[in-house]
């Protein structure tokens, strides 16, 4: 294998920064930057998808769960009345006039018909099974038995399935109108009866009427197992029209059609059509109602009348046959039985001009000109008939009282006989009136529930859990104000990133055997896979340490971090194997001597460290181990003093280092964090160069900037960063192919 030189070294004299410069500062600044976007989507795609699957399986439990709800449909037809404007007959089918149709849709949801019919059906009182949360109505729904269904996990008082209840009455006080009571179904049709708060109101049994402190209830019919609980509930009837205004939906099918589309919702498919039979039934005897109504006062003012001529008819003839038997038999000439019929066609006239003159005042004023005009009539008549009285005043006295007998007994008779036939024909209109709207088809209910859709719902699920995604990853991009471009590091602090080491799936399987106790000897990402791309950005960073001790006469590097976790024993002991691949003779010592574990990575022991050479308990030759990488040796920590600290301050520390030194090309110090514990401050004093580990998408540039002002005011320099664990297929989103990709080809023979 071949290992080419990368193409930029960022700590080479005259070459530009890291990556040949910042990509987004040649961009423009208004630029929608979807490289950026898509590395964010990449970086979070577990979050997001977390977050779709939890809204997606929520939105299957509301769809499964959900009260399926039903629809009744019924079509109406309305025979349209237009209004007819005198002199534009020809027209009037243009002018459009839906005045009828508007009215009618009104009378469908007022609260007459709408009344009328949650009293037939009794909607006011409401009783149902207790169901237990969630699975309960899903189970329910699902069970067919004749008999109800057996208790789930024992809970008894719910109902599973096959309940019912027949609730024929139920009144209760004012204070529990709208209350929720619980009915509990006991042996043998007994049951009992319990309020709000579960007190005892009553005790009953089925088909017996009960009542007590304030409710009277009648239960017909009661099919539960024992302790199955209902809820019963009478409601107000201002809640019951509201609530069925609102399930109830009327609309005209085409404009101008009279052709109603009527429509009714409940989670009873039966009930449903039931409901809406009863409005159009109700819809209907209204109409024919009103149709009638006209009719109806009339027939009962005539009906009024006909005592009152029946008592003329019998006065005048009664008077008129007692005249002929005391004066004898008197017969009335032609010139008088002439004037007899005018005069009674004129009283015929005048009284039915009155009739109708009582029936018009009861719509219209005195000087509405049909009254007027009636008016006139009567006068007219009036003086004709004082015209035949001056005729009949010059007749004989017999015969003048003889024709004013006859002529009441004709006329009181022929204004009877006009009352009794109109007051007949009356009746036979008023029963054979037919509404002016007709039912097309009656109310059907769908087999399939229009509520819930539940293809719908996964589909808005899904795309709703999306959206909260990416709304929680913005949240989380736009909080997170941490270092992800090693560029920024350079800008904001002026210290140079040596390297960039981009993230290693192989090494985080390391990690994860480790963790579990079996990390094994020599399990070091440089030995195991020396191709992987982090171990090729460690040997970038192996030939820009050069420049790093350049100007100092100690070979020696410190490498620390500002906190714990972000790599900077991954990256000494790896750097130290790729040191000594090169043929250097390298040492790696492990100085955190608090919570070290190179030793673990070696499969050695801790015992025989730095801890026992400072202390004196043993020397140089003990306490240097080799490595399965030959020139790879590594110092463990020893025992874990009390005092850390102390012991790195002792001359005995120093010693070590210098001796050390004088018998490896390269010593590689790993400390503890700066900004935990200040031994990496004490240590740097003593070495030719310290390079700070960053994590990629972990500090904030202000931690950064602490750290490196910690050890500056230890008198230690920090000469540059190593930007470890970067996502590179993030950077690749990012940046196109100029991000930081420190990549090398092999080829193999």
């Amino acid at each position: 294998m071949h290992p080419m030189e990368p193409l930029r070294n960022p700590a080479l004299p005259g070459n530009p920064p890291v990556g040949g410069g910042n990509p987004r500062a040649a961009r423009n600044d208004d630029f929608i930057d979807l490289g950026e976007i898509v590395a964010t989507l990449l970086e979070n795609k577990w979050l997001i998808l977390a977050i779709t699957a939890a809204a997606v399986a929520l939105g299957i439990l509301v769809a499964f769960t959900t009260t399926p709800i039903y629809r009744a449909d019924a079509l109406l037809q309305v025979e349209e009345k237009r209004k007819g404007i005198a002199g534009l007959e020809d027209i009037q089918s243009l002018l459009g006039d839906k005045t009828s149709v508007t009215a009618e849709l009104e009378i469908l949801r007022s609260r007459l018909i709408l009344g009328r019919a949650a009293e037939r059906l009794n909607l006011a009182v409401s009783a149902e099974p207790m169901r237990a949360p969630l699975i309960g109505n899903v189970l329910a729904r699902r069970y067919s038995g004749d008999t109800p269904a057996d208790a789930f996990l024992g809970m008894s008082s719910y109902g599973w399935g096959g309940e019912r209840i027949q609730l024929d009455n139920l009144q209760v006080a004012p204070a529990l109108l709208g209350e929720t009571l619980t009915l509990v179904a006991k042996e043998q049709g007994a049951y009992r009866l319990l309020g709000p708060d579960d007190e005892l109101l009553l005790q009953g049994r089925v088909g017996e009427a009960a009542a007590a402190e304030g409710v009277q209830i009648f239960v017909a019919a009661l099919d539960a197992r024992p302790d199955t609980r209902f809820s019963i509930r009478r409601e107000s009837e201002e809640r019951v029209l509201k609530a069925m205004l609102e399930s109830l939906d009327v609309r005209e099918r085409a404009r101008l059609s009279g052709v109603l589309e009527v429509g009714y919702v409940d989670s009873d498919a039966a009930l449903a059509s039931a409901i809406l039979n009863e409005i159009l039934n109700a819809y209907l005897r209204q109409n024919v109602e009103f149709r009638s109504a006209e009719a109806e006062k009339t027939l009962i003012f005539l009906e009024s009348q006909l005592p009152l001529l029946k008592s003329q008819l019998d006065a005048a003839e009664a008077a008129y046959n007692k005249y002929r038997q005391t004066r004898g038999s008197v017969d009335l000439t032609i010139e008088t039985q002439s004037v007899l019929g005018s005069i009674v066609a004129v009283d015929n006239e005048i009284v039915a001009l009155q009739q109708k003159r009582d029936e018009l005042r009861q719509r219209f004023t005195p000087e509405h000109p049909q009254v007027v005009a009636l008016d006139a009539q009567l006068g007219r008549l009036q003086a004709r008939r004082g015209a035949l009285d001056r005729d009949v005043s010059l007749l004989p006295d017999t015969q003048q009282t003889a024709l004013r007998l006859k002529r009441d007994v004709e006329v009181s008779t022929l204004l009877y006989t006009n009352l009794l036939n109109s007051a007949q024909q009356l009746r036979v209109a008023r029963a054979g009136t037919v509404g002016d709207v007709r039912v097309i088809d009656g109310a059907v209910t769908a087999s399939r529930p229009v509520a819930p859709r539940k293809a719908l719902i996964l589909l808005l699920s899904g795309v709703l859990g999306v959206l909260a995604s990416l709304a929680v990853v913005w949240a989380k991009r736009a909080l997170r104000v941490v270092v992800e471009d090693p560029q920024e590091i350079e800008k904001e602090l002026g210290i140079s990133v040596y390297a960039t080491v981009p993230h290693s799936k192989v090494e985080g399987e390391i990690a994860r055997r480790a963790a579990r106790g079996a990390p094994g000897q020599g399990e070091l990402l440089a030995l195991s896979r020396p191709d992987d791309d982090a171990v090729e950005s460690l040997r970038s960073l192996r030939t820009t340490l050069h420049f790093a001790l350049l100007g100092s006469d100690r070979g020696s590097v410190l490498i620390t971090g500002p906190r714990p976790g972000v790599g900077k024993s991954f990256v000494s002991k790896n750097l130290g194997a790729v040191l000594a691949q090169a043929g250097k003779r390298v040492v790696l010592v492990d100085a955190d001597l608090r919570k070290g574990h190179i030793h673990k990575e070696f499969g050695l022991p801790r015992e025989g460290g730095v801890s026992d050479f400072v202390t004196g308990a043993a020397d140089l030759a003990a306490i240097v181990r080799a490595t399965p990488q030959p020139g790879f040796c590594v110092v463990t920590t020893g025992q874990i003093p009390p005092n850390p600290s102390e012991l790195l301050m002792h001359p005995r520390f120093e010693a070590l280092l210098h001796a050390l030194g004088e018998q490896f090309d390269i010593v590689i110090v790993d400390t503890p964090p700066v900004l935990a514990v200040s031994d990496a401050a004490i240590i740097g004093r003593h070495v030719g160069a310290t390079l700070l580990v960053a994590r990629a998408g972990t500090h904030p540039i202000a931690e950064l900037e602490q750290a490196v002002a910690r050890l500056g005011h230890a008198g230690v320099q920090v000469k540059g960063f190593v930007f470890n664990d970067m996502d590179m297929t993030r950077q690749r989103y990012r940046y196109g192919q100029a991000g930081y990709q420190y990549r090398y080809t092999y080829e193999r023979s």
